[in-house]
């Protein structure tokens, strides 16, 4: 009887789901049937009754308000609580394989073009980039051109902004090196909702989270190459938008949690201030953009970092994930000559190619986007804003007035430089749910990966933003979407794993010194 119910409202939820035209829908394939690891989840799903899936969506939401996740908009000064959504995204192993492989091909060629950038620069000599579409940038650091990264790498954390175009193929919408967001997030939503729904989660072989962060960790420990380095997490502090997660962060992977004001240069090294005096500081995790992590050599008026700390790093003293100017990867205009570089660099094509971009600053490019403005999608070369339209973030070719066009066009012919034209990418839907039925919403897919002594690791799982409006061409947690758990399907079953103490079995660990001045004096 009970198994007859859940089929009806396995039927109901599927017949009532109305997928958007034109756009690829995860739950239904393009006959309008549903895929068959979505209809074993809401098969499971539908087991519990009504009563029941309202009653561990609760126990979802006075866990968020337990652990205190919360995040804030840009602006504002009131926390807002983490609006995780009910369903997960369900990838299976097969499609995401594809996915990890690509995004880890593509970090390490972002890795090798830094390194060429603050190196030798053959790239820009040999005219397979154009210096302005470096130095336009205001995320290129020259203090760091010549210097030798501690630990070998330019880029330790990457992540990858991805979505489904129009024929259901996987593409990098943006890439993200400056301090890179939602990997926290993505923990909290996988304790949260595999807590709510275990059996499901047991059940359906969902791979495990804790063995990313866990390389993450040792790859940065090792390239501290000391015994038991004190790697630490710098955070602008309680007024960044996404403080929690770096708490939880810091907390999961046992780092040293510290603020610009926590470290000190002394003897060409940096030093956490203890309670125990001044300890060293033998790796950085930085959530603070490079701009303003020394005061010496960038923003002069910058409280957030601490002065020496591009000393440091030239002298080998410390190791920085990222290090500082490796947000220059974050430019719409590098991207238009990625594809390039790839054969270039790795002599092989992208395996997950970026949306179609072309940037203004190339004579070519320029004039084909002038002439067919209507089939393209313009926006900032190096900014999120679009120069010249206040807060605007990008110009619909086809949608403008024909007095916005004129001003768009000649402000790209008189500086082409500053502009970029995208293909324009409607987002793709997964179910969500609202009002005790499913419907697809748009969501974007974040996707990390971290550097290691062999390669690249990509957690398998991601940070998935989910708009509540219909054609959404870009999602984000200001404009009041959700965020949703993202589960890697296997095929056998996954053995447990975790980075947290048992609770059967705390450690007792007598750390002496660990904690900082300006942390005790608040206490």
């Amino acid at each position: 009887m009970e198994t007859d119910k859940a089929s009806q409202r396995v039927a109901a939820w599927i017949a009532q789901y109305a997928p958007m035209r034109d756009a690829p829908d995860e739950l239904l394939d393009p006959d309008g049937c549903p895929r068959a690891h979505w209809l074993q989840f809401l098969e499971s799903l539908a087991a519990f009754g009504d009563i029941g899936l309202e009653q561990r969506f609760a126990a979802a939401g006075r866990r968020i308000d337990d652990m205190g996740i919360s995040y804030r908009v840009h602006g504002e000064t009131k926390e807002r609580s983490w609006p995780l959504g009910r369903l997960p995204l369900l990838i299976p192993e097969s499609e995401w394989r594809d996915i990890a492989t690509g995004v880890a091909q593509r970090a390490e060629l972002l890795d090798q073009i830094l390194h060429d950038v603050y190196g030798e620069a053959r790239l820009v000599a040999e005219g397979a980039l154009p210096a302005a579409a470096i130095t336009g940038s205001p995320d290129f650091i020259r203090p760091m051109c010549g210097v030798a990264p501690p630990g070998g790498r330019w880029l330790r954390f990457y992540a990858a902004d991805i979505g489904r175009g129009p024929d259901g193929a996987w593409r990098v919408l943006g890439d993200r090196a400056q301090a890179p967001s939602g990997a926290g997030y993505a923990l909290e939503n996988r304790m949260i909702l595999s807590r709510a729904l275990p059996s499901l989660y047991r059940d359906m072989n969902v791979e495990r989270l804790a063995p990313f962060f866990r390389e993450f960790r040792a790859s940065i420990s090792g390239a501290a190459q000391r015994v038991d380095p004190r790697i630490c997490l710098l955070t602008p502090g309680p007024w960044s938008e996404t403080y929690s997660e770096q708490v939880n962060l810091a907390r999961y992977l046992g780092l040293t949690l510290v603020e610009g004001e926590d470290l000190v240069m002394s003897d060409g090294k940096l030093h956490v201030r203890t309670i125990a005096g001044l300890k060293r500081a033998d790796a950085i995790w930085r959530r603070v953009d490079a701009d303003w992590c020394d005061p010496l050599e960038q923003n002069a008026a910058s409280r957030l970092g601490v002065a020496g700390m591009f000393e440091a790093i030239r002298r080998g003293a410390v190791v920085v994930a990222n290090m500082p100017g490796a947000g220059l990867i974050e430019s719409r205009a590098l991207m238009s000559f990625l594809p390039e570089l790839s054969q270039r660099l790795l002599g092989e094509s992208l395996k997950l190619p970026n949306v179609a971009t072309w940037w203004c600053g190339r004579e070519s490019s320029r004039n084909q986007v002038v002439e067919t403005l209507s089939d393209y999608a313009i926006s900032g070369a190096f900014s999120d804003r679009l120069p010249g339209f206040g807060e605007r973030r990008e110009a619909l070719g086809h949608a403008l007035s024909s007095e916005e066009r004129a001003r768009l066009i000649d402000a790209i012919n008189q500086r082409g430089v500053d502009y970029v034209a995208q293909e324009p990418v409607n987002l793709s839907t997964t179910p969500a749910w609202a009002e005790g039925r499913l419907t697809p919403r748009p969501f974007a897919l974040r996707v990390f990966a971290a550097a290691t002594a062999d390669g690249w690791t990509v957690m398998p799982g991601g940070f998935c933003r989910v708009s509540n409006r219909l054609n959404a061409r870009a999602v984000s947690m200001d404009a009041g979407a959700q965020s949703s758990d993202v589960w890697v399907l296997t095929n056998h079953p996954i053995e447990w794993s975790t980075l947290l103490p048992s609770d059967e079995d705390p450690p007792i660990v007598r750390a002496l010194g660990n904690l900082p001045s300006r942390a005790a004096d608040n206490l």
